[in-house]
């Protein structure tokens, strides 16, 4: 049965390409109701382990289930729990803005009204609206997270998951990105968000995991990975990484 207090639980996930193990039995619980940060360098695994966790990529070994529903035995089911901005996006690039948010809102079972409606809104939060004759092909980086933004909102999931959705984001566009997400865990839906600014996860979020060649090597509220000091300074410590940030190319040294 569904479980209203977890979101998003993955359990022993596995993914290996080729010889490289890029997930190593990544196992996470994200409450119902939280603001979840998932950090960790470059390669860590984090894009792998959400494409899994939402049913993009399918996993060696392991399960995903969103409010209990498996991702991978019932996938029509699990994903209409869910919006997915996914590292990479792939757009219909030959449509304006209006056109894919309507279009896209219509494959999900929307009726016209309400497809028209829900893409208005979204356009004129999300600052597109200037943009309505412009391709998405023809959209800026900032621009296609914001309408890729738009598209995991359109059927009101109860979990959003979020890869880099503030990546290339200008800082006006980001306030408001961080109103729409605040505002939709406050009445009651859940986020899980990858970043490599551990400022604005520690602004956002009340959770947070940190993941290190391919493994969850720190996982909790807020303050219990924190330990009693700043997420960076944490996050630096759990991924072995402060010899390597105090080095510089020996030519810049006096």
């Amino acid at each position: 049965m569904p479980s209203p207090d977890i979101a998003l639980e993955l359990t022993g996930l596995v993914k290996r390409f080729g010889p490289k193990t890029a997930v190593h039995d990544v196992t996470l619980s994200v409450p119902a109701g939280s603001f979840y940060g998932l950090v960790g360098p470059n390669g860590a695994g984090k894009t792998t382990s959400l494409s899994m966790a939402v049913g993009l990529l399918r996993p060696d070994a392991g399960h995903a289930r969103i409010f209990g529903v498996d991702v991978w035995a019932d996938p029509v089911r699990a994903r209409a729990l869910a919006g997915v901005l996914p590292d990479g996006l792939a757009l219909p690039e030959r449509l304006t803005g209006r056109e894919m948010l309507v279009y896209l809102a219509r494959l999900r079972g929307l009726d016209r009204a309400t497809a028209a409606a829900r893409a208005e809104e979204l356009l004129e939060i999300l600052d597109l609206l200037d943009a309505e004759r412009t391709l998405v092909n023809d959209y800026s980086t900032g621009m296609r997270k914001k309408i890729g933004l738009a598209t995991a909102l359109l059927h009101g999931p109860r979990l959003l998951v979020l890869d880099e959705p503030f990546e290339a984001v200008d800082p006006v566009s980001a306030l408001t990105i961080r109103g729409i997400l605040r505002t939709f865990v406050a009445g009651g839906g859940s986020v899980v968000l990858s970043s490599h600014v551990m400022a604005l996860v520690e602004q956002l979020c009340d959770h947070v995991a940190v993941i290190d060649t391919g493994r969850v090597v720190a996982a909790g509220t807020l303050a219990e990975v924190q330990d009693g000091g700043s997420l960076e300074n944490r996050f630096v410590e759990l991924v072995g990484a402060a010899d390597t940030i105090r080095k510089a190319p020996s030519w810049l040294v006096s």
